[in-house]
């Protein structure tokens, strides 16, 4: 086994107070020393165009680096429409192409959102699960996290404020990380 553990982290938002990327930040605190966490710019990546599979644009083989370098991925979403952002969509598209040149195969995928419907983002995980099982990514099944975003749910200094909350979380950090150590490669 690998002492230390990369994640690449796609969060489907590109807002810059997003609070999915607030709870990715919360939960990178949370994990063992050993892992290392990624976020994955998926901004300046290009509307998928299969034309360019022969030549990917340079982002695109940024994305693909990223994720066959890691070990896990940390799939962190909003709810658009009862489902996943286009840009992660896009981002996802992207980086599995060529066909038979995915980066995602075998990686280890945890997925997480926050929203602020009573439901978080329950929708949009159940949609990208189906992609990644299509994408041959052993996917973490429980314990399922549909965060609720709420008055306090930050504390000041990044982390989670509600410690009910916090606690839960930490349990999920812990079993994404033992997901990733039982599938990563060596």
């Amino acid at each position: 086994m690998a002492d230390n553990y990369r994640i690449a982290v796609l969060i489907g938002s590109l807002r810059k107070d997003s609070f999915n990327r607030k709870l990715a930040h919360a939960l990178f605190k949370m994990a063992p020393a050993e892992f290392s966490f990624q976020e994955c710019a998926l901004g300046d990546i290009p509307l998928y165009n299969q034309d360019l599979d022969g030549n990917m644009p340079e982002p695109v083989k940024r994305l693909k680096g990223e994720i066959s370098n890691a070990q896990g991925v940390l799939f962190v979403t909003p709810e658009y429409n009862r489902s996943v952002p286009g840009v992660l969509k896009n981002a996802i598209d992207s980086a599995s192409r060529p066909y038979g040149q995915s980066a995602f195969a075998g990686k280890a995928a945890g997925v997480i959102g926050i929203s602020v419907g009573a439901l978080g983002t329950s929708m949009a995980q159940q949609h990208l699960r189906n992609t990644l099982a299509y994408l041959d990514m052993p996917t973490l099944g429980q314990p399922e996290a549909f965060v609720q975003a709420r008055e306090g749910l930050f504390a000041p200094d990044g982390g989670i404020g509600i410690e009910d909350t916090k606690k839960f979380l930490q349990g999920w950090m812990k079993t994404y990380c033992d997901w990733v150590r039982k599938h990563a490669k060596q």
